[in-house]
């Protein structure tokens, strides 16, 4: 994607996010730092439902349908993000996620947000308190 390299143009897609919104500056060059830019063909699983691999992905591109038990409940497009649970608990993943169409995604793995936020109270509280409105909002449970 182009510019991405630039840690400041990765900072400004994940600084709209409600879970980084809180990070002070020096936090979120260090996600900056670390996030890695994906891209996926249209069909292609990024995540199974069941699996452990983690991460959080942040659609920089693209459309994506979350499926639980083999039927489709979402979809997602640029902008909107998938996997905040695997953040916190680091368990197999609650639904499969594909792509619909060529699409990008910034990836931040568990011990990399950790390492940047793991101290800071305030970071921690707007994580939780962000995926439990999402789980609120979904009528038949989590959409990672």
């Amino acid at each position: 994607m182009p510019g991405l390299e630039d840690p400041n143009a990765i900072i400004a897609r994940l600084r709209p996010v409600p879970l980084f919104s809180k990070l002070s500056k020096k936090q979120m060059n260090t996600l900056a730092g670390t996030a890695t830019d994906r891209s996926y063909p249209p069909g292609d699983t990024i995540v199974k439902e069941g699996e452990t691999k983690t991460g959080f992905f942040l659609i920089t591109g693209g459309k994506v349908a979350i499926e639980k038990g083999g039927r489709q409940v979402a979809t997602l497009a640029a902008g909107q993000y998938f996997g905040e649970m695997s953040l916190i608990d680091e368990m197999p993943r609650s639904a499969t996620v594909k792509a619909l169409e060529p699409t990008r995604c910034l990836v931040v793995f568990p011990w990399e947000f950790w390492s940047s936020v793991g101290n800071d109270p305030d970071a921690i509280r707007s994580l939780f308190r962000e995926t439990v409105r999402r789980l609120r909002e979904t009528p038949s449970g989590p959409s990672e």
